[in-house]
């Protein structure tokens, strides 16, 4: 396997950003979200401009994406902010679903983790995991990330009853 670099995203992986986060959009969620949710989803927060945007403006709120590169292509996507002084969390998260299973995954999350805690302050890391998600349940509880809650998934209606799992672990 040809080496895995682990690098903040410039503005031109905007696109690459962009079709990875939708192909793990539908991989994830295919059979946990309604499409209709996904799409809305994709649509906000997914397209090119939104990316290229948050690529360019770092802050304490929004660190930046974050990716994993192999063989000039990206494979890995984590970005996320500070929620308070000394709280993280992880806003978006996904590998490449062909990529799973090789160590990516967790190799891009100690690296956010180490942003996270030094740069920024961070004692604790949240996340949140979609109910049913047997993918990311697993990586997150197998890492320290302990279930705290359910809540309605973020932009969802009440009737879409698309919920997600808290969880948080100590840094």
């Amino acid at each position: 396997m040809d080496e895995v670099m682990i690098r903040q995203a410039t503005h031109k992986d905007a696109q690459a950003v962009s079709d990875l986060l939708i192909v793990s959009q539908w991989f994830t969620y295919e059979n946990l979200f309604s499409k209709n949710y996904i799409q809305k989803l994709i649509d906000q927060y997914y397209n090119v401009q939104r990316i290229r945007k948050e690529i360019n403006s770092i802050s304490v709120d929004w660190h930046g994406y974050y990716v994993a590169e192999q063989s000039g292509t990206i494979v890995g996507v984590i970005g996320g902010g500070m929620t308070n002084q000394t709280t993280g969390e992880i806003y978006v998260f996904y590998l490449d679903p062909s990529m799973r299973g090789k160590g990516i995954g967790t190799r891009l999350l100690t690296h956010y983790t180490k942003i996270q805690k030094h740069i920024y302050g961070a004692t604790e890391q949240w996340v949140a995991v979609a109910k049913g998600n047997d993918y990311g349940i697993p990586f997150y509880e197998a890492r320290g990330f302990i279930f705290q809650f359910e809540e309605l998934s973020y932009g969802a209606l009440e009737a879409e009853l698309d919920v997600s799992l808290k969880y948080k672990r100590e840094l």
